[in-house]
């Protein structure tokens, strides 16, 4: 006989921020701030604006004309309702905003997260939050607006150029690794630098928070602006960086930990003295084993050995994984590349609601997480929630969580019970061979074999 899952109690806070989802999205001063015209969404039509939310919401990689039948016949309860072309909607799609779905993060779910009503204590490190940002690039759909607003890709291949283009993007999110939720998401022409928009971004992070960085973050400015906000950093460096870093990879040892003042190249001063950034850091540098051998060098603006061990960098920084499989999951499961629409709008409102319900997941499966976590403390192979089985129970009861009179409890209570009854195991040694494979492979894989989660 399995274990047996009890499902807690419903956090009255989690009430509460379903209550305020479906409060905010029949608000009119939301729809007003979120329409493109002031007549838009004015005249009684079956696409309104919560509706038009919604249907963005229950992502999927049907047809869209198939995802409206089914949709519009959910909403309808049973009873008879007017079919919707596809036309229709795009042009009721076309009078609404993606910001809508950036606010609704912003202001209903990371106060969830963050706020002093959080009934789940955040999970921190030494009291610090853990912090990634890091970009990926994202194939767009080929229309004339999308090379307008983002950056053509020539595509080449053994005997040169094929005469092919595509618009291409980067996304760019700064992600809560503990915690698991998009703090903020930037879609962008994939010409501008990753750092660059790095930078920006770390303007919505607070002081005292911990930036985990990949290779490629660790350019003098970038370790500077980190001091500008008050922020600390634990990045990765490459063989070509900097002298300290050098020595150490050339050493050849781990376990060592020195401490290393930095001084700002000379083509780089006027600019740095111009943004008010400073000319002189104290950094440390840390060697470490990772398992297959390798040596690993991360620099830290943590210099205290004492109340942070050199020790302790290993593991913290295998964190920045779970930024990795966010994106795995994004583009993976949730099939972000699958646009449902091929103006800039129409992509960037797929990207933000992407993120709302990646955020969404996060937030609503956390009981049973931690429910999960304390049935099975002590266990060889401890028990965490499916996150794919997540996904689909969340979109399945999309409408009757955000769209309807069903008390918000029960509608919690029953994804409990789904997210519960599909538990999976945790085998946290168990190493899987990453063998890189052609781009033929990669292709029958995308076009054939993946399975998606909508």
């Amino acid at each position: 006989m399995g274990m047996r899952t009890i499902p807690q109690n419903i956090p009255h806070d989690l009430v509460a921020l379903i209550e305020k989802l479906r409060s905010w999205l029949c608000s009119a001063e939301f729809k007003a701030r979120h329409r493109v015209r002031a007549q838009d969404f004015t005249r009684q039509r079956q696409l309104t604006f919560t509706v038009v939310m919604l249907f963005t919401l229950q992502k999927t990689v049907k047809s869209i004309q198939r995802h409206l039948h089914e949709f519009l016949d959910e909403l309808a309860g049973g009873q008879l309702y007017e079919p919707v072309t596809s036309g229709a909607w795009t042009h009721a799609r076309a009078k609404l905003k993606h910001t809508a779905f950036e606010e609704l993060n912003r202001e209903c779910v990371l106060p969830w997260i963050y706020g002093p009503q959080a009934s789940r204590p955040m999970r921190l490190w030494h009291g610090h939050r853990l912090l990634g940002v890091d970009s990926s690039l994202v194939r767009l759909p080929n229309h004339r607006q999308l090379f307008e607003q983002f950056s053509p890709v020539e595509v080449s291949n053994q005997s040169g150029q094929t005469g092919i283009r595509y618009p291409e993007a980067r996304m760019s999110v700064l992600y809560d690794l503990n915690n698991r939720v998009a703090l903020d998401g930037r879609l962008e022409p994939s010409s501008l630098g990753e750092v660059e928009l790095a930078i920006e971004q770390l303007k919505q992070a607070k002081a005292g928070d911990v930036l985990i960085n990949d290779r490629g973050y660790t350019g003098y400015e970038y370790l500077a602006w980190h001091h500008h906000l008050g922020l600390h950093l634990i990045a990765r460096c490459s063989r070509a960086c900097f002298r300290a870093a050098q020595d150490l990879f050339r050493l050849n040892r781990a376990g060592r930990s020195l401490q290393v003042k930095l001084f700002a190249p000379a083509h780089v001063k006027v600019q740095l003295r111009q943004l008010g950034l400073p000319l002189e850091l104290v950094v440390r540098f840390v060697s470490l084993r990772l398992p297959t051998g390798e040596l690993e060098v991360l620099v830290t603006s943590l210099l205290d050995p004492v109340e942070y061990p050199t020790q302790e960098f290993l593991e913290v920084y295998h964190r920045r994984w779970n930024h990795e499989t966010f994106y795995g999951m994004v583009k993976g499961r949730l099939d972000l590349e699958n646009f449902t629409g091929e103006t800039a709008e129409a992509v960037r409102q797929d990207f933000h609601s992407t993120l709302l319900v990646a955020n969404l997941e996060s937030v609503l499966s956390a009981p049973a997480e931690d429910a999960l976590k304390e049935q099975s403390a002590g266990h060889l192979h401890p028990k965490q929630v499916n996150r794919a089985v997540c996904y689909h129970a969340l979109k399945d009861q999309l409408l009757e969580l955000l769209a309807s009179q069903t008390p918000a409890e029960t509608v919690l209570a029953k994804l409990q019970k789904l997210f519960l009854n599909a538990a999976v195991s945790v085998r946290a040694k168990r190493k899987v061979p990453r063998p890189k494979s052609s781009l033929s492979r990669g292709y029958h894989f995308q076009k054939r074999v993946k399975k998606f989660v909508f």
